[in-house]
């Protein structure tokens, strides 16, 4: 397997990681905090979970050079730039947002690779 694609799923590993940690962060804040919706508190912990539960499952796919992989990573990428974006320069909140743009722009580079597209195509023709 390429360098490249072996990078790609350990820094799609490291956001699944992330997203966990943000999901049990808001889980813990909502138990100790009362929110003023339960049932969007609620539903917001489960789509954290999800997000990181789809990236865990991602970030296995490439590291198997599964076919499937690779589009969901770059969905996911581009959803999770557009909030990195906003968290950076809407919010003003650029210690978070910052770090995962660069984040998403590495995993971006990575997948983009000559060996990384070439290593998709090679497992296409067998």
């Amino acid at each position: 397997m390429p360098a490249s694609l072996r990078w790609a799923a350990v820094a799609v590993g490291v956001e699944a990681l992330l997203l966990a940690g943000v999901a049990v962060l808001w889980l813990v804040l909502n138990v100790v905090l009362t929110p003023g919706d339960r049932g969007r508190a609620i539903a917001e912990v489960v789509y954290f979970g999800l997000a990181a539960a789809a990236l865990a499952a991602a970030a296995r796919g490439l590291s198997r050079r599964s076919s499937w992989a690779r589009g969901p990573v770059v969905v996911l990428q581009l959803l999770l730039g557009l909030l990195a974006y906003q968290a950076a320069f809407t919010f003003q909140r650029p210690e978070f947002g910052v770090p995962v743009l660069v984040l998403v722009a590495a995993t971006l580079y990575l997948l983009a690779t000559p060996e990384a597209r070439l290593a998709y195509a090679e497992r296409d023709e067998t």
